[in-house]
């Protein structure tokens, strides 16, 4: 009797711990506990200062390096290895980083009153601005304190004439050293290149 007890006993706590093992599982697997990220809404007070009105303009999509064509959010430990970007493991964009850009982008453009069309409606009338992306990830100087660090080259053609060209460099300190203290980051430093990319097209000669 007493030997089939501990067997009922042994039986029973392999079955509570695999049961445990299986539903730590599936939290873990579950892509709920995903945090997702994006810049924010777009604040309808938020104004350009760009002092000379806007030009009409057609925007191409922004071309990224394939390490940031995707949701995933990307840090470096610049104090141990600043040549290894690092993807967090429970923290995505809602889209890749580029076209999160891109959508701001051409959101504020129109708030301030510029005209702005998409590349691939070809208008050939109107200067085309492409973008590249070179970095739109989180900096780690030492464990507690990071900061959002975007770097764009943008540039404006006429047709196949390039008119003009600017590289776009921005550094935010994050508030915390966790992926929304990156996300914040990013997103004060985007809307910072964008304000900048206005002034800059704003102030742009006109087409010869």
């Amino acid at each position: 009797m007493k030997n089939l007890s501990r067997r009922f006993l042994t039986a029973h706590t392999a079955a509570l711990i695999l049961s445990s093992s299986l539903l730590l599982t599936a939290c873990a697997t579950d892509p709920q506990s995903t945090a997702l990220f994006d810049l924010g809404p777009l604040r309808a007070q938020t104004t350009l200062n760009a002092g000379a009105p806007l030009p009409a303009i057609s925007v191409a999509d922004i071309k990224a390096p394939s390490w940031l064509d995707s949701q995933a959010m990307f840090y470096r430990l610049n104090y141990a290895n600043d040549l290894q970007p690092r993807p967090y493991s429970a923290s995505k964009w809602t889209m890749a980083p580029a076209q999160l850009f891109l959508l701001r982008l051409k959101s504020r453009l129109s708030q301030a009153g510029g005209v702005v069309v998409p590349a691939s409606d070809g208008a050939v009338n109107l200067p085309i601005l492409r973008i590249e992306a070179d970095d739109f990830s989180q900096g780690f100087d030492s464990a507690g304190q990071s900061s959002g660090n975007i770097a764009m080259r943008a540039s404006v053609f006429d047709g196949r004439i390039l008119r003009a060209q600017k590289m776009f460099v921005k550094q935010v300190p994050a508030t915390s050293a966790d992926a929304q203290g990156g996300a914040v980051a990013l997103a004060a430093a985007s809307d910072a290149i964008i304000n900048e990319m206005a002034v800059w097209l704003a102030t742009l000669p006109p087409k010869k």
